[in-house]
């Protein structure tokens, strides 16, 4: 289980102290997948970072797996994977080489490392392009090493981080088998993402962020009981409309431009 209680940070911006997060609080549990949402600026990458152990907060903290970050911030981070559109490969590893290398980076035995290898390769496909340099593999192709190397140290808990941006059709449709796939191991995951309408269809839970507060925590239904909006987009173009100009729309926020390799 992940579980976040009253997360608080504060930055300084021209001598002024800005609340980024204000006690922010939600749990995540097993075969769960929970979409933490907001537009720019909303406190969502300050809160991913704080909970992945990254960021120091200036109160509250995050559990992963029974470890908490204000007590043991390392065993934190081997309990997470986290997937992100804005990570790379290494170019001159071979896809083999990238997955052992990530293994050992978070202490995995040799033998039990080749043990998982050997399952990842068969669930996503890998055999094929394997033992190529990740320069030479294509876009699904290194996104199917980088959810391989999420899953390679066994951690209990996902976390997903804009992980459709930039990809095609096909793309998309390996995002959501993987996170079925994440599902029926009972992992714990938390994604983020600016597509609302693929959130969803993603997720089973919901915490909406807005200027560093959580509006809104649950499911689908229950927060449209609660707002009385029928997607998300509508309740967050609610939640936006008394800060937004009328010559803006809010929507653009959330629909980043997508491109095709």
């Amino acid at each position: 289980m992940i579980r976040v209680q009253e997360l608080t940070k504060c930055f300084e911006n021209g001598g002024q102290s800005v609340l980024a997060v204000n006690k922010v609080s939600f749990e995540v549990h097993q075969g769960e997948v929970f979409g933490l949402l907001g537009p720019n600026g909303a406190g969502k990458t300050t809160t991913l970072r704080m909970i992945l152990g990254l960021l120091q907060p200036d109160s509250g903290f995050a559990e992963i797996h029974g470890f908490r970050t204000d007590r043991d911030r390392e065993a934190v981070k081997r309990s997470i994977g986290l997937v992100s559109a804005n990570d790379g490969v290494y170019p001159w590893l071979t896809a083999k080489e990238l997955l052992l290398f990530f293994a050992d980076l978070y202490g995995v035995s040799p033998q039990l490392a080749h043990e998982r290898l050997d399952s990842l390769v068969e669930n996503f496909g890998l055999a094929p392009f394997l033992n190529r340099r990740c320069s030479t593999l294509s876009t699904g192709q290194k996104q199917r090493v980088l959810f391989a190397r999420g899953l390679i140290h066994d951690p209990p808990a996902l976390m997903l981080d804009e992980p459709t941006r930039g990809l095609d059709v096909v793309g998309t449709q390996r995002v959501f088998e993987y996170l079925r796939f994440l599902r029926d191991r009972r992992k714990v995951v938390i994604i983020s993402t600016h597509r609302l309408d693929e959130a969803e269809r993603f997720c089973d839970r919901f915490g909406l962020l807005f200027d560093g507060d959580l509006k809104y925590c649950g499911p689908l239904d229950e927060l449209t009981q609660l707002t009385q909006k029928s997607t998300l987009v509508d309740m967050f173009v609610s939640m936006m409309s008394p800060e937004t100009p009328e010559h803006e729309t809010p929507e653009h926020e959330f629909e980043p431009e997508v491109t095709n390799d």
